[in-house]
């Protein structure tokens, strides 16, 4: 006999399908914010590395979060909605922590980071991002159990 179709389909059953509704854009968002911060970080790193490491390795540093986030996304999952849900906090964390450290001590940054500025070179997306990926993980598990 065949087995159900979360089998048939090579997905675990009971998975937590976490690319719906707004997890898709959530996806969608994660997935361009990587891509932009990679790029940015990678270009950075290669050719102006000296002139600001902090800045660079914390632009990379989101560049790994984001990235992650949106394999987590994907993958779905109650381990990966939980990691998902500890990564965005982590990453909100981050954003505050050197959006406010940019305003404070702006000439600890010769150059700008994703979240410099609370993520202004990126639109604001980068603080308004894991704020709306947290409130989704967490509606997420309650629409599941």
């Amino acid at each position: 006999m065949s087995g159900s179709v979360a089998e048939e389909q090579g997905r675990e059953p009971g998975r937590t399908r976490l690319v719906k509704g707004p997890g898709l854009l959530l996806v969608w968002l994660y997935g361009v914010m990587s891509v932009g911060a990679v790029s940015r970080s990678a270009y950075q790193i290669a050719t102006e590395f000296d002139r600001a490491p902090l800045a660079y390795a914390l632009s990379a540093v989101a560049a790994v979060v984001y990235a992650f986030i949106t394999y987590t996304l994907v993958r779905g999952g109650e381990r990966a909605r939980r990691a998902a849900l500890v990564c965005c906090a982590a990453e909100l964390v981050g954003v505050l922590v050197v959006g406010t450290w940019t305003v404070v001590e702006p000439s600890a940054f010769p150059d700008t980071t994703v979240w410099s500025m609370f993520g202004r070179g990126y639109l604001f997306i980068p603080v308004l991002l894991p704020v709306t990926g947290v409130l989704w993980l967490r509606r997420a598990r309650r629409d599941t159990f």
